[in-house]
C-alpha cells in the first residue's frame, strides 16, 4: 500500500470546480494535450520539510530521501474520475528499499473503508532494475490487494518517463509513455471493491525497507543517499469535488471529455506485448494466494504460461513436494507481494 499521510488540507478545496487551466505547456494524453498545473496552483507540502525543492520554473519538483526524512505532496483539492499524470526521474545507483509513489487516496478522510489508486516504484540493489507496481483499493480492501508488477524495458533513472492514471466510473487504466499496461474494468462481482469515492493525488519517497526489495532482504542503504526523484509535466485533469457535498458537474465540462476513454486496438496490442515480455507478478495467477482467481480477474493463457515459466511455486507449476527452504521463499514472495 502506499504511505498516506494525514494533513489538514481539506478547508481549502474549491466548490464544484473543474481543474482546468488553460496553459501554454500541456502533455500528451492519448489524443489529447492536457495542461500541466503549476505546484502552488495545484499542490501542498505534505511532509519532509527542506526535502522538497520546487524549481523556478514552478512546474518542476525534487522529492528527497535521506537519513532524516523522506518528502512528499498532495494535491490541493479532491477528484472524482480524471486523468492523473507526471514526467518523473527516478534515482540512480543502489536504491534497496526505496519506494517513490504517484497514487490516488482518500486514507485521510475514510480511514477503515479507503480507496487508492497506485503507481509504485520498487528500487532495487546495484546492478538490478527498478521495478513498478500497480495496485488498486476499494473500500477499504487491504486484505484483497489486487498488485500487479513489471519490469521495465527502460532505465528510468536516465531520463523522465510519463506515467499517468485514468480513472472513470467504470475502469482504471495505468499508462507508461502514453502505453496501457494495466486495465481494470468494474465489474458487478466487485462491489465496493472499485474506488469510487473522491480521492487525492499524493506524490511520496520514502524507506520502505521492511517489504520494497525481496520482501526486506534488502534494505535502505544511506551511504548511497540523498535518494532525489525528479517529477515535471504534472496533471490534474479531473473533477474536484467538495469534501462534504461531494457533487461534481465535470462531466458536463467540454475539456473533461478531452480524457481518453479508452484502449485503442493499437494499444490493446501494444499492452500485450508489455505484459507478455514484462509482467512479473499478477495476483490473478497467484495460486499461493488464491485457489480461485478474484471475481474480477480475465485470464489470458498468454500471461498464465509467461508467469509460470517465471514463477512455477507462485503460479501453478510443479506439485512435486519441495524442502523447507524452497517454501521459505515462496512464503518471502508471498509476503512482499501483500505486505502493501
Amino acid at each position: 500500500m502506499a504511505m498516506s499521510v494525514v494533513g489538514p488540507f481539506f478547508g481549502i478545496l474549491r466548490l464544484l470546480t473543474c481543474s482546468v487551466l488553460l496553459l501554454p505547456v500541456v502533455v500528451k494524453a492519448s489524443d489529447a494535450d492536457l495542461p500541466i498545473m503549476p505546484f502552488e496552483e495545484g499542490y501542498t507540502h505534505l511532509f519532509g520539510d527542506d526535502n522538497l525543492v520546487i524549481h523556478r520554473d514552478g512546474k518542476t519538483v525534487h522529492l528527497t530521501l535521506d537519513e532524516s526524512t523522506g518528502s512528499g505532496f498532495v494535491s490541493q483539492d479532491l477528484y472524482l474520475h480524471g486523468f492523473f499524470s507526471a514526467s518523473i526521474k527516478l534515482p540512480a545507483d543502489y536504491t534497496a528499499g526505496v519506494v517513490v509513489a504517484f497514487y490516488m487516496s482518500n486514507g485521510d478522510t475514510y480511514e477503515r473503508n479507503h480507496d487508492e489508486i497506485d503507481f509504485e516504484f520498487l528500487g532495487n540493489i546495484r546492478g538490478k532494475d527498478w521495478r513498478i507496481q500497480t495496485n488498486i483499493y476499494g473500500n477499504g480492501s487491504t486484505s484483497a490487494g489486487r498488485e500487479e508488477r513489471y519490469s521495465l524495458w527502460f532505465d528510468p533513472a536516465e531520463d523522465f518517463h510519463q506515467y499517468s492514471i485514468l480513472w472513470t466510473d467504470s475502469q482504471i487504466i495505468f499508462y507508461v509513455d502514453n502505453v496501457p499496461i494495466r486495465e481494470v474494468k468494474r465489474t458487478e462481482a466487485m462491489g465496493g471493491d472499485f474506488p469510487s469515492k473522491p480521492m487525492s493525488l499524493y506524490v511520496t519517497i520514502w524507506d520502505g525497507s521492511d517489504w520494497a526489495t525481496n520482501g526486506g532482504k534488502y534494505r535502505v542503504n544511506y551511504k548511497y543517499a540523498p535518494y532525489v526523484a525528479e517529477f515535471s509535466g504534472l496533471v490534474l485533469h479531473g473533477c474536484t469535488v467538495d469534501p462534504i457535498e461531494r457533487l461534481s458537474r465535470c462531466d458536463q465540462d467540454v475539456s473533461f471529455r478531452l480524457i481518453p476513454t479508452g484502449i485503442s486496438s493499437k494499444q490493446r496490442n501494444q499492452m500485450g506485448g508489455i505484459r507478455k515480455k514484462h509482467m512479473t507478478y499478477s495476483y490473478c495467477y497467484d495460486q499461493a494466494r488464491y485457489k480461485v482467481p478474484p471475481p474480477e480477474c480475465v485470464m489470458s493463457p498468454k500471461e498464465a504460461e509467461h508467469l509460470r515459466v517465471f514463477d512455477p511455486v507462485t503460479f501453478g507449476g510443479s506439485r512435486r513436494p519441495r524442502s523447507s527452504r524452497h517454501h521459505r521463499a515462496r512464503a518471502s514472495r508471498v509476503d512482499a507481494a501483500t505486505s502493501m
